[in-house]
């Protein structure tokens, strides 16, 4: 297998790119009217993967278009790139390294060899042990330094090893064991780690840092201070003497990490630090060793199932045909919005509260992978890249920025995402709450779609003067998904789906969607940086103008 990568397509030099300029030219939206002319559009453009039901006849799309922008796949050889990740190739170009999330959650018997190492075997011998760490903590085996049994698991990570936990976490709460509570500390602010500690017992607080390298400032400055709160906690309550600290750190620590030296350093044993590997970039790394407190909190079995989810839109999305591969035409879709219809942003509306942080993990994933202007091969891009992520759950968003969405200048495609059995359901007066919250999933995507004409309002008795601010012209596209119920399986769908859908943006693009050079220039200036703030005349005087003003403010203002 050659792990030499062909410089990238240009999108824009294809006939199909030509056609649907062609297109967009001459595209006079009109859901109403599409609808009416075909009664079968809805069973034509709606689409089953795995659990997920996907609807996208809301979208501004006719059977051409959707025709081209698949041709266009064809074009850019996106068939060849998908092939080239699942088999280990090295399409991270800038990193020199294979992209292998998929490889995550392959079955046992998947034999998947990269670079002459078995992966699918590295893999399962990882899983292995964090299923059997998180029994002996389930079951009380795992005990804390005192005896006592761990009640709480805090999580100290940053960007990947935090959005991805928490937000899974959040999702699956119905899941989680009683008498288990996991807490997530990411900010290097100090108010994140005192807020999340300061009313925790200490004999009965696991804590898991995870950091790859173990050199993350952020992550490793957080553990610190957990540590000291943790023994000093210790000590107060005359539960450790001095010299019993470094026996507490091993009993109420453990590392996500493959840089045992470090972690060693740190006072955690090494037997306790799981692995994962340079192919796993931290945005597609919830379902590896960085899942290890969801697996503590909703069991090996449940997190299996977890896994089973992604696999199985893995699956669809390698095997699928191209015209029934939700992915693949989410993902052309989001091509169409951003590079022909003009759309800088893209909202993610889930109605179930439960995935009330899904919107915040799918910036990490799609605005790190996406946000590029250089091709894989170091060229300029030729088309817009990326689009921006955002949204909040339900009827919260309904009364905050729905109207923007509904009658603003901006065209935003939206996904509304929505389960069938809640996960708590509740009765008002008789009445099921979770049918009257799924009645608003299913009159906004109708609104935003059909809008409501001057004469619709004219009929209501509107004042003539008032009828133009009641006007919604509609058309503004949707993406419904719809799902039994929420899972763990369910959930790992979901990720896998948006991981596979920015994957295919970033092939139309040129893109190397799996580094995130952007991230590295803030983090390196900030160790510059810190001397002036603390009190270094020279390193202050090095600064430009308002970045010496702004500490100087600070260093004035600083009261305690």
């Amino acid at each position: 297998m050659s792990n030499k990568i062909p410089a990238p397509i240009d999108a824009t030099h294809t006939d199909a790119w030509l056609r649907l300029n062609l297109l967009r030219e001459n595209l006079k939206p009109d859901l109403r009217r599409w609808f009416a002319d075909n009664p079968t559009r809805a069973a034509e453009l709606s689409f089953t993967a795995g659990d997920l039901f996907v609807d996208l006849s809301k979208n501004l799309i006719n059977k051409k278009i959707v025709q081209e922008l698949l041709q266009l796949a064809e074009e850019v050889k996106l068939a060849e790139r998908r092939e080239a990740m699942f088999t280990g190739q090295h399409i991270n170009v800038t990193e020199d390294r294979a992209v292998l999330h998929t490889a995550l959650r392959a079955p046992a018997d998947a034999g998947l060899v990269v670079d002459g190492q078995n992966v699918t075997e590295d893999v399962h011998a990882t899983l292995e042990k964090i299923y059997a760490f998180a029994d002996g903590v389930r079951s009380g085996e795992w005990k804390g330094v005192t005896g006592k049994p761990i009640e709480t698991i805090v999580n100290v990570g940053i960007g990947g090893s935090d959005l991805g936990p928490v937000m899974v976490y959040e999702a699956l709460k119905p899941y989680v064991r009683d008498g288990i509570e996991c807490r997530f500390i990411s900010n290097i602010d100090p108010s994140d780690s005192y807020n999340k500690t300061h009313d925790l017992d200490p004999e009965t607080t696991l804590v898991i840092v995870a950091s790859k390298t173990f050199t993350t400032l952020e992550t490793l400055t957080n553990a610190r201070l957990v540590r000291g709160w943790l023994l000093d906690a210790l000590e107060a309550k005359g539960a450790i003497t001095p010299e019993q600290r470094g026996a507490a750190v091993s009993k109420h620590f453990v590392a996500v990490s493959t840089a045992l030296d470090k972690v060693a350093e740190f006072g955690i044993d090494p037997n306790n630090a799981f692995g994962f590997w340079d192919w796993v970039g931290g945005r597609y790394s919830v379902d590896s060793a960085v899942g290890t407190a969801v697996a503590i909190a909703i069991g090996p079995d449940n997190f299996r199932d977890f896994l089973a989810g992604f696999h199985t839109i893995d699956e669809h999305f390698r095997t699928a045909p191209a015209a029934e591969n939700v992915p693949l035409l989410m993902g052309l879709l989001n091509v169409w919005y951003v590079n022909f219809l003009g759309a800088a942003s893209h909202a993610v509306l889930p109605y179930a509260q439960e995935l009330h942080r899904f919107a915040a993990y799918l910036q990490q994933l799609t605005m790190e992978s996406n946000g590029k202007s250089v091709r894989w091969d170091g060229s300029p891009v030729t088309t817009k890249t990326g689009e921006v992520f955002w949204g909040e759950p339900g009827t919260n968003g309904q009364h905050a920025f729905y109207q923007l969405i509904h009658q603003g200048t901006q065209l935003i495609p939206a996904d509304f995402i929505a389960v069938a059995t809640p996960a708590r359901p509740q009765q008002d007066e008789g009445v099921d709450v979770h049918e009257v919250f799924l009645a608003n999933f299913f009159a906004q995507t109708a609104a935003l779609a059909f809008g409501k004409t001057a004469e619709e309002v004219r009929a209501e008795g509107t004042p003539e003067h008032i009828v133009p601010a009641r006007v919604f012209e509609g058309n503004r596209p949707t993406t419904s998904i719809m799902a039994p119920a929420l899972t763990p399986s369910v959930v790992g769908q979901l990720i896998a789906l948006y991981e596979h859908i920015t994957f295919v943006q970033g092939i139309v693009w040129g893109i190397d969607s799996f580094d995130q050079w952007g991230v590295e220039l803030g983090k390196k200036l900030a160790l510059e940086i810190a001397p002036a703030v603390q009190g270094d005349n020279a390193a202050l005087e090095a600064q430009d103008p308002s970045t010496q003003a702004l500490i100087r403010y600070y260093q004035a203002n600083r009261t305690r």
